[in-house]
């Protein structure tokens, strides 16, 4: 009996364990990882090394408001690159669930556009997972440490960058750079949900 109640409590833990956290909170070191870029290379955090920090952003091409912020993330990482925080986009959807999302659609939208930053895949979804994105787009915000300073939307407008009056990921980037306190370190992602894999 107390054999059965000890395992009891061991699974009732690891079930807690398991449940607690969808991902990672503002404070938590981000693991890195190994995904497939559209130029068939792998990208890692550590490949970046003199960074001084990353905007992390899951987002997709089917996704309206992902389109709809496609310019905004370029200009933030033609704003921020140079400064040692890039953009890394991550594409989390399944593309079964989401043709237009499949690796080869994303390299013809990559060319379209013009990215000029990685726009990786997350096939297996597991990085997606770890980081606890929930919508496209989702942005996370890391310093030189991988230590997650801010998570959420872009901005305040989805609509237009102009009538955006709340900028959230500039002043997150602005305040890492500036060793600063972020001033708004957490907001809601407005955008599609992801495309889980059944």
């Amino acid at each position: 009996m107390k054999k059965l109640i000890g395992l009891s409590l061991v699974l009732i833990a690891i079930l807690a364990f398991s449940f607690k956290k969808g991902g990672y909170e503002v404070g938590d070191i981000a693991m890195d990882f190994s995904l497939k870029n559209i130029d068939g290379e792998k990208v890692s955090l550590d490949s970046y090394e003199d960074a001084k920090g990353f905007m992390i952003i899951f987002t997709c091409n089917s996704c309206p408001y992902s389109v709809a912020y496609e310019d905004r993330i370029i200009a933030l990482h033609e704003k921020y690159a140079a400064k040692g925080v890039p953009v890394i986009a991550i594409n989390p959807n399944d593309d079964v669930k989401s043709p237009e999302d499949s690796f080869a659609k994303m390299i013809e939208r990559a060319e379209e556009k013009g990215f000029p930053f990685p726009f990786v895949y997350d096939e297996t979804q597991e990085i997606t997972k770890a980081y606890g994105a929930t919508n496209t787009p989702h942005v996370y915000v890391l310093n030189a440490e991988r230590k997650v300073k801010y998570i959420g939307a872009i901005d305040n407008n989805t609509k237009s960058a102009e009538n955006a009056d709340k900028k959230y990921v500039e002043d997150a980037v602005d305040a890492v750079l500036n060793e600063k306190e972020v001033p708004e370190k957490k907001t809601k992602a407005i955008g599609c949900t992801i495309k889980w894999a059944s």
